[in-house]
């Protein structure tokens, strides 16, 4: 028997396995109890809408996801499932090794929300060895939410990642300029930013001085984030915090 699964219009044959497929119903089996209806009508009220949704709450689906080892088989059925669940516990239950390149563009291409932009940035993507690589890339991105999901590996990469330089998180600030106008990333990206500024004290002077330069752009949006991001960054107190967790 082979699990026929579907990337960028391809399609991947993959010798499937019994005791995966076993799984795979089990977990279908365990989300429809938890059903949460107003967390569901909640969601479609903010415009939040999946093909599927159960309302499941993600520290419930990490739980669920704890009983069962990492599969690429069983996470590559969750995904093509397309519920929001399976979705996210894909994220939960892929082997970072496993991930192709094709697979997280697929991915991210077909993301239906911020949640599981989130979600995939956190559990997963940040975790592959093309982590640098792709959040650069998609930050280039068109797609507003290929943006996002760029941007949060960036900040999920600055607060987990203790082995690489600070030059791999410099090279992100060359990116912030054209980010910093888009009212519709103000969050993620003033989020993501102080991250970064906040990983050491040599990393928080140059955040301190591009966000100067954001200061110089003709949009109000970046010069609202800029002088967000100079009062949260350029502050003794701050300063004193980073030294302090360094000396740790």
């Amino acid at each position: 028997m082979f699990f026929r699964n579907k990337i960028l219009g391809m399609t991947d044959y993959l010798l499937d396995d019994p005791g995966v497929e076993r799984i795979f119903q089990e977990i279908l089996s365990k989300i429809k109890p938890l059903q949460n209806g107003e967390v569901v009508n909640s969601m479609v009220k903010r415009g939040i809408d999946y093909k599927v949704n159960f309302g499941v709450s993600v520290p419930l689906l990490r739980q669920m996801a704890e009983s069962y080892p990492k599969n690429h088989l069983l996470a590559l059925k969750l995904w093509n499932k397309q519920w929001r669940e399976t979705m996210i516990l894909a994220t939960l239950l892929e082997e970072p090794a496993e991930v192709t390149e094709n697979q997280m563009d697929f991915w991210v291409k077909s993301f239906p929300s911020v949640e599981i932009a989130e979600q995939a940035a956190m559990n997963l993507f940040s975790k592959t060895n093309m982590a640098f690589q792709k959040a650069f890339e998609y930050c280039h991105g068109k797609k507003l939410l290929v943006k996002i999901v760029g941007l949060l590996m960036i900040g999920r990469l600055a607060l987990t990642d203790r082995e690489s330089s600070d030059e791999m998180f410099e090279t992100f600030f060359e990116l912030m300029p054209p980010l910093s106008k888009d009212p519709q990333l103000s969050l993620v990206f003033s989020r993501v930013y102080m991250q970064i500024g906040m990983r050491n004290l040599n990393l928080n002077e140059i955040a301190v001085h591009h966000a100067m330069n954001l200061l110089t752009i003709d949009s109000m949006t970046a010069k609202e984030n800029a002088e967000l991001l100079i009062s949260e960054l350029d502050n003794l107190d701050i300063k004193e915090m980073i030294k302090n967790k360094q000396v740790l």
